[in-house]
């Protein structure tokens, strides 16, 4: 079928078309609503009287801002290959995937419908168990299973030229997480009254030679399969189930980067109950599910790198067993130590870019806005300076703010 942008009504002819997609919903009418409010795709919920699915779509531009930034529609094609993988590695925590047409740049998935995007949770104060351990297996799989500490040289690349191409993405990445927000920009946005203090971070030639730092890093390094844009509007839980979603950014990149991602959303999130909550027990489980996720991150990683007698990069007999384990620990500091910067950009990106967080934009309040805007970019601008200082959580913890 040749492409072309679907609406609720020419879904249902297309689901019609489709044998394995009218087996899952039914032969019956279904019912069809479009739901994406990202800033990219169109995504459909179908409801039918078997069961109901998720149907994704790019569309060949920029969806928040319209067809005046093209984008290349292909980047479906990535985030498929990416979540089939991802399935495999850690099927209790990635929807598996009924159906995909290349021609039409669109996935058919797994309707999670008793689960919340985790950013509108967080907003409303809402506690999850056991998310830090699910997203902190998920990361230390996913990384460790597609890198050389698992597979050999030939495997890994074989898996990398599958995403080697998600050029466009990787652009928007680079332009709108590491140049823009750093600039002066027509993307940019801000919030009046942050005028000077935005002035004087751009103005900050330490501050911007460490985000190019990170921007070489993110261009240049080539670790391990990352989801690419793991925020937590990318994450659907309840109190049981965690399942990550939308790896559209997919390619292979430093280790840190999916890490900081996280890092950073939660920080955002605990900023805004910080400065907006009478009662700041909200903003402490915050903190609280971060030092869990990073101890539990580091745990099983460690674990999944001395189960590997060998792999591409060492052979037994290269280490003494102490020295090897000396190894394996700051190979994890290392990431987690590169996560604390690339979590600095992602921050300072969702407050002087586009694109921003709802979880602070969307403070009604102007005053404590301003007050969240500020302390949001403080803390990025002291990790994007000093994350290879940072040696713990605890070091992490005492350099964020705990009054107004």
């Amino acid at each position: 079928m040749e492409y072309q942008i679907l609406t609720s009504e020419t879904l249902q002819t297309y689901i019609r078309r489709i044998k394995s997609l009218r087996d899952l919903v039914g032969n019956r009418s279904f019912k069809i609503r479009e739901v994406g409010d990202g800033n990219l795709n169109y995504v459909f919920i179908v409801e039918g009287e078997h069961q109901g699915i998720i149907v994704k779509q790019s569309v060949p531009f920029l969806r928040c801002i319209g067809e005046s930034w093209q984008l290349s529609k292909d980047r479906i094609l990535f985030e498929t290959a990416a979540l089939k993988k991802f399935h495999d590695l850690v099927p209790s925590h990635v929807p598996a995937i009924y159906y995909a047409d290349q021609q039409m740049c669109l996935v058919a998935m797994r309707y999670l419908d008793d689960h919340i995007i985790l950013r509108k949770g967080l907003i409303a104060s809402q506690k999850y168990p056991h998310f830090a351990e699910h997203v902190a297996t998920f990361l230390a799989n996913t990384l460790f299973k597609t890198s050389s500490f698992f597979l050999s040289s030939k495997e890994k690349s074989e898996l990398e030229s599958q995403f080697n191409t998600n050029c466009d993405l990787c652009k928007l990445s680079e332009d709108l997480v590491f140049t823009f927000p750093y600039m002066s920009h027509d993307s940019n946005h801000q919030f009046p009254g942050m005028e000077e203090f935005a002035a004087e971070l751009r103005s900050d030639a330490d501050f911007k030679r460490s985000v190019l730092s990170l921007k070489y890093r993110f261009m240049t390094q080539r670790d391990a399969l990352l989801h690419g844009d793991l925020h937590t509007g990318s994450i659907m839980v309840n109190e049981r189930d965690t399942y990550i979603i939308d790896p559209e950014f997919a390619f292979f990149g430093p280790f840190g980067f999916d890490i900081g991602a996280l890092i950073a959303n939660l920080l955002l999130s605990y900023v805004a109950h910080l400065i907006c909550d009478s009662d700041k027990s909200y903003s402490v489980w915050l903190l609280d599910t971060l030092k869990e996720f990073l101890a539990k991150f580091q745990s099983r990683f460690l674990d999944l790198l001395r189960s590997q007698e060998s792999n591409a990069v060492l052979i037994p007999g290269f280490f003494s067993r102490q020295d090897l384990e000396r190894y394996h620990q700051e190979i994890v500091l290392k990431m987690v130590q590169e996560g604390y910067g690339f979590a600095g950009c992602k921050m300072a990106r969702r407050i002087l870019g586009l694109a921003g967080v709802a979880d602070i934009r969307g403070i009604e309040d102007r005053n404590k806005r301003l007050a969240a805007e500020k302390m949001a970019l403080g803390i990025a601008k002291d990790l994007i300076k000093n994350f290879e200082k940072i040696n713990s959580c605890n070091d992490l913890l005492s350099r964020i703010p705990h009054d107004r």
